[in-house]
């Protein structure tokens, strides 16, 4: 019993409901829908700002959507998380307004997107990214358009994947990404202080009855693999996830790059609620390779 309540708390979806869209803030988009390499039909908006420049979100897990987060619904995760929604269309707003175009989309098991089974944390979403970057590659309006990935937790999870196990660099106009928040399962799991008992059995749950095997390095051996010039922020008061990790992550990143620490309030939300709020250090970032 413990075993299957632990698993879903990790990697249960329908927990991410897509609860506003971009008319609430008069914005100009249409609802488009395009398939993955393995069949998945995935759901998003393609918001339109100009057609030479296009960022695609890939957002967090399990309990977000493409427009972010919100508390109803959400029980023991409610607070823990952060202390209101996150509105992802905020940042949306002023790409748009600096002339970029986003695609925000579900990842699969997410928001209206096809549901499949589980959430794999990145590794299967991985193809959720690359669909995504030949929607926007192969699109009349967009084709020529360079392209930045805003990848939050479980979506840099997936991209960082994608590097390592699809072929982005057939992709010659992906040129930069934002890592917002890397975080690898195992030590997501440690820092809700569940005892090693409920974690054991949550992971044993995972292998024999969902076929799913969270625990490893995740997606850590493929950073290397990241071949464009990526900001990684990161809140230095998160208290999900392993610091350590965090640079081990930005270390290994054999690219030009940067670190952006945040000192915010001591929960994981806090950076995603401040990507709608601070543009600067995006605009600069994603204005220096996406000329």
């Amino acid at each position: 019993m413990f075993g299957k309540q632990i698993s879903d708390l990790m990697i249960k979806p329908g927990k991410s409901p897509v609860f506003e869209t971009p008319e609430k803030y008069n914005l100009e988009y249409e609802d488009v829908t395009f398939k993955t390499t393995d069949g998945i039909t995935l759901s998003g908006w393609l918001v339109k700002g100009g057609t030479s420049k296009v960022i695609i979100q890939s957002h967090f897990g399990v309990q977000c959507s493409r427009c972010g987060f919100t508390q109803e619904g959400k029980g023991m995760m409610k607070n823990a998380l952060w202390t209101s929604d996150i509105h992802f269309l905020n940042h949306a707003k002023y790409l748009t307004e600096a002339g970029f175009s986003v695609l925000m989309y579900d990842m699969r098991n997410h928001g209206n997107s096809e549901q499949t089974g589980w959430v794999s944390w990145g590794k299967d979403e991985r193809k959720d990214v690359l669909a995504a970057v030949n929607f926007i590659s192969s699109h009349q309006d967009y084709s020529h358009a360079n392209i930045g990935l805003l990848s939050i937790c479980m979506g840099q999870g997936a991209s960082t994947f994608a590097f390592g196990l699809e072929d982005m660099k057939q992709f010659k106009n992906l040129k930069t990404m934002i890592s917002v928040q890397p975080l690898t399962y195992d030590y997501f799991v440690k820092a809700m202080g569940l005892p090693n008992f409920l974690v054991n059995s949550g992971n044993k749950y995972n292998k024999e009855k969902r076929n799913t095997d969270l625990t490893g390095d995740a997606f850590l051996p493929y950073v290397k693999n990241i071949h464009v010039p990526t900001l990684v922020i990161q809140n230095s008061n998160d208290p999900m996830t392993n610091i350590d990790m965090v640079k081990q992550y930005f270390d290994a990143l054999d690219v030009e790059k940067e670190m952006l620490w945040l000192d915010l309030e001591k929960k994981r939300g806090a950076a995603y609620s401040w990507l709608g709020e601070n543009s600067e250090p995006i605009l600069n970032w994603f204005e220096k390779y996406l000329k």
